[in-house]
């Protein structure tokens, strides 16, 4: 496993402005969809998933959403950093484990998500102050998926057998399943009424159009 993990999906480019969002049409039909079609949706555009049946990828996204929103509830142990610099790196906060533990959160796309929120009228589904929250709450699964045993636990949710061995079953990874636990397990524990991952899909739309 590497020691640096990008866990936030790309977001806007340098000098984006509320001003400027733009692509209303793409985010409607992102807001037209459930959380569970964005989250297949987004295992579909993940590296490896080319060509994979959409029923496989719902029931796995399904599984993904459902382990994230059981997952016990922790603070992160990694200190918290704020700065500048997320609009160029295409992202909103990150987690990286060396050389110490630390959760990046960067103050200018979260003025951004917090902008787009205000525009598109969603504070009712992202109130003040949460997308902060749910960054931080997004990280500390990420943090539990990289230290803990719960990365066998959402192999096992997964149910994704690359090998068999008479008996036995080999689980294998499915890339981008831990991202969709992460943003169910912050749905789940900020009390917000759509999942993080439509902010963030938004956001990648308009890093898209401009």
């Amino acid at each position: 496993m590497t020691a640096r993990r990008r866990t936030a999906t790309e977001t806007a480019t340098p000098g984006a402005s509320a001003a400027g969002l733009a692509g209303p049409d793409a985010i409607t039909r992102l807001e037209a969809a459930d959380d569970l079609d964005l989250a297949a949706d987004f295992l579909a555009a993940t590296p490896t998933h080319e060509g994979r049946d959409r029923a496989l990828l719902s029931a796995w996204a399904r599984a993904a959403e459902e382990f994230g929103a059981t997952v016990a509830q922790t603070s992160a142990r990694a200190r918290v950093v704020e700065r500048a610099g997320g609009l160029e790196l295409g992202l909103l906060a990150r987690y990286t484990s060396r050389p110490t533990a630390t959760v990046e959160l960067y103050t200018d796309t979260l003025a951004l998500a917090e902008a787009l929120i205000e525009q598109r009228g969603w504070r009712h589904w992202y109130p003040e102050g949460s997308v902060r929250a749910a960054a931080l709450a997004h990280e500390a699964v990420h943090e539990q998926l990289h230290h803990g045993p719960a990365k066998a636990a959402l192999k096992r949710s997964l149910g994704h057998v690359v090998l068999r061995i008479g008996r036995r079953r080999v689980l294998g990874h499915v890339a981008g399943a831990e991202e969709i636990a992460a943003h169910a397990h912050a749905r789940t524990v900020c009390g917000l009424g759509r999942s993080p991952l439509l902010l963030t899909a938004a956001l990648a739309s308009y890093e898209r159009e401009n």
